[in-house]
């Protein structure tokens, strides 16, 4: 039962960084952008996040401010990326496919220049501390499933009824439906295609700058080159397999997180299992759920990877 508490307790907090960044390519991808530049802004998030905390603490206790800044500079400098992507594929209209890989390799490989011309080396910093809620971190079982993590995973699972919210009950979310669906009907009604896809581009770029701050913060509490690993492309797959709904993205991140947890249990525990096969455990279920996935798109946005351009008619 102890083992079943501790893979479910590691799963939630596993499950954030994957969840944020997918809420916003979701985003992106209900106003029509196709993003696979989303490992590149989280990398860029991630340094930015802990520079903060690393330069100003000096590697010793840092002041939850300290933190909450290197949140603040993570989800600008993800905000200003994601601005940047638009820039290359709504006002240029370049492929967004090509694009979107150049954005992964700029950002990846930016932030390892950085890092190692700030940092140097792998550093560690004190991070973001576990927040237990009172009186419900006491319940047995429960308590330690769901509340004793920090803040930041409490607020990512907010954000997701936040995010079902903002795309169904407001009118920037129908807005942001519209130009995914029908872009040219939105632009007959009004609505400006281009500024529209450019804001959802800013609130999923400031998510998945969240999303690495998240990690270097939070999780993995230092930056490496190797930090974000592939969660950037399991975010864009996991908004396929949730079929562009907060809800089932939440679940998705879920099961995921928990094929994760599951390979780092069977290192820590020293079963006899190939390392190889575990790791690749999370990248394997990928592929397999993508293969199902994908038999029923239905709910994938009409325009989703193709450009607009108002002077020309289809």
């Amino acid at each position: 039962m102890s083992l079943v508490v501790s893979i479910l307790s590691m799963c939630i907090p596993f499950s954030v960084a994957l969840l944020l960044a997918s809420l916003g390519e979701m985003f992106n991808q209900r106003a029509g952008i196709f993003n696979l530049g989303c490992e590149g802004i989280m990398a860029m998030g991630a340094f930015s996040g802990m520079l903060v905390p690393f330069i100003v603490g000096g590697g010793g206790p840092t002041p939850m401010v300290y933190n909450f800044l290197g949140f603040v500079l993570a989800g600008v400098v993800g905000a200003l990326l994601g601005l940047l992507f638009g820039l290359v594929v709504i006002t240029f209209r370049a492929p967004q496919g090509i694009a979107g890989i150049g954005m992964q390799m700029f950002g990846v490989g930016t932030a390892g220049t950085l890092f190692r011309y700030f940092v140097g080396g792998t550093q560690s910093v004190p991070g973001v501390p576990n927040t237990p809620i009172p009186i419900l971190s006491k319940i047995p079982v429960i308590g330690d499933i769901f509340f004793s993590h920090n803040i930041v995973v409490y607020l990512a699972f907010i954000m997701v009824v936040v995010s079902s919210f903002i795309l169904y009950k407001t009118s920037w979310g129908l807005k942001v439906r519209a130009v995914g669906t029908h872009p040219r009907a939105a632009d007959s009604m009004g609505i400006n295609v281009s500024l529209t896809r450019y804001e959802a581009l800013l609130v999923g770029g400031l998510l998945a700058g969240l999303a690495g701050a998240y990690l270097s913060l939070c999780q993995a509490k230092m930056f490496s080159d190797e930090l974000i690993s592939g969660r950037g492309f399991i975010a864009v797959a996991l908004v396929y397999f949730g079929h562009w709904s907060p809800y089932k993205i939440m679940l998705g991140a879920l099961l995921f997180s928990l094929a994760q947890t599951f390979q780092s249990v069977i290192q820590s525990l020293g079963i006899s299992f190939p390392y190889e096969f575990a790791v690749m455990l999370p990248y394997i279920l990928v592929i397999v759920v993508l293969a199902f996935s994908s038999r029923d798109q239905k709910s994938a946005p009409a325009a989703l990877g193709k450009p607009f351009n108002r002077e020309i008619r289809a």
